[in-house]
C-alpha cells in the first residue's frame, strides 16, 4: 500500500506491517483513505481528530444548504378581503424573489366547503398575479378541507 505521512508527503509504498510501523513511531493511527485505487492510499493521522473536522464539516454543509432554501407558506380563507389579500400577495413576491419555495394555502371551514369554487377562483387569481415570480410545481389540489398550491421561484434568466 502507499503511505502519506501526516505533512502529505508521501513516504512510498511498503507492507501494512511496516506501514502499522510507520504509524506507532508518529503516535499516530494509520487510515485508508483511498482503497479502490492500485495500490490502496493509507495516511498516518489521528482518527479521532480526522472524525471530528468530518462531522464539522458536514454541519457546516447542512446549515448552508438549510440556509439557501427554505419553504415558507401562506394561509389565507376563501372570503379574505382585498386589502388582505394584497398584503399576503406581496408576502410571496417577497418570499420568491428571496429563493424560497412557497406553499399556499386555502382553508375551508364549515359551509365554505359548499362553495369551492370561490377558493378556485382565488387561487386562480394568485397564480395569475404570482406567474412573474413564481411558477406552481402541480396544479392546484384539494387536501381535506384545503386547497393547496407550491410555488418554485423563476430562475433570473425566466
Amino acid at each position: 500500500m502507499r503511505v502519506v505521512d501526516p505533512e502529505g508527503k508521501q513516504l512510498g509504498i511498503m507492507s501494512l506491517r511496516e506501514a502499522l510501523a510507520k504509524a506507532e513511531e508518529f503516535g499516530l493511527d494509520l487510515v485508508e483513505v483511498a482503497p479502490n485505487a492500485d495500490p490502496p492510499v493509507c495516511k498516518i493521522m489521528d482518527y479521532g481528530k480526522f472524525k471530528y473536522l468530518q462531522s464539522k464539516r458536514a454541519q457546516e454543509a447542512k446549515k448552508k444548504q438549510q440556509a439557501s432554501s427554505q419553504i415558507k407558506e401562506i394561509k389565507m380563507r376563501p372570503r379574505t378581503e382585498e386589502h388582505d389579500l394584497q398584503i399576503k400577495l406581496k408576502k410571496i413576491e417577497e418570499f420568491l424573489k428571496s429563493g424560497h419555495k412557497t406553499k399556499v394555502r386555502i382553508v375551508f371551514r364549515g359551509r365554505e366547503l359548499a362553495h369551492k369554487e370561490a377558493g378556485e377562483r382565488m387561487m386562480q387569481r394568485i397564480l395569475e398575479e404570482t406567474k412573474e415570480w413564481g411558477k406552481p410545481d402541480y396544479q392546484p389540489k384539494f387536501e381535506g378541507r384545503q386547497m393547496v398550491v407550491m410555488l418554485s421561484p423563476r430562475s433570473s434568466g425566466g
